[in-house]
Order: C-alpha cells, then structure tokens, then sequence
C-alpha cells in the first residue's frame, strides 16, 4: 500500500496518509479541518534483483528464447584463403637533375 502525501490549502500543514490505492482520497485537514490536496510525488526507482539485468549479464548462458540471437541460423567459420607470396614493391626511382648552367657563365 502507497503512502500519500497531502497538504492543507488554508493553513499549509503536510502529512501523509498511509492508505490503499482503492480508498477515497483524504479531504479535510487535521489540524484545521479545512480543504487539502494530495501532493504528487516521484516514486522509487525500479529495482531489478537477479541476474539478466545488467549490461555485464549479456552474453552469459543461452541467449533468451525468442531473441534474435536464439533464431540465428548458425553459419560455419569460414577458412581462411592461403595467402598468395608477397609482392615486392620497389619504390619509385627519384628524377634525376642535372645543374642548370646560367646564361651569363660561359
């Protein structure tokens, strides 16, 4: 059973009301017996206990049925080819430059 929160609108006191969620909401304060609201709260967190959950679980044991892991077709290994003997490149040969005489040397 949830516990509700509501606060008075003409004299601002708080309180919580541990109720079912099928009970009537409280609507007179008990302090001053004037109108209240239930205050909306956040909640609590989700917690997931066990394993399967976390990011680290993945990939241990067999995958879940129904998964798109379980429903893959299994394929072999395929082999590698024998590789073929390495080519030698041999690097590009570097121009050759002849001095270039000036005009005016004889």
């Amino acid at each position: 059973m949830p516990t509700y929160s509501y606060e008075c609108k003409s004299c601002g006191h708080n309180f919580d009301v541990f109720q079912s969620m099928s009970d009537e909401p409280v609507k007179v304060c008990p302090e001053c017996g004037r109108e209240v609201r239930r205050l909306i709260q956040g909640g609590t967190g989700v917690i997931f206990k066990g394993s399967g959950f976390y990011v680290t679980d993945k990939g241990k044991g067999s995958p879940a049925k129904g998964s798109p892991a379980a429903e893959a077709p299994k394929t072999p290994a395929k082999t590698p080819e024998p590789s073929s003997p390495e080519k030698t490149v041999n690097p590009p040969e570097k121009a050759k430059t002849e001095p270039v005489k000036s005009a005016g040397s004889a």
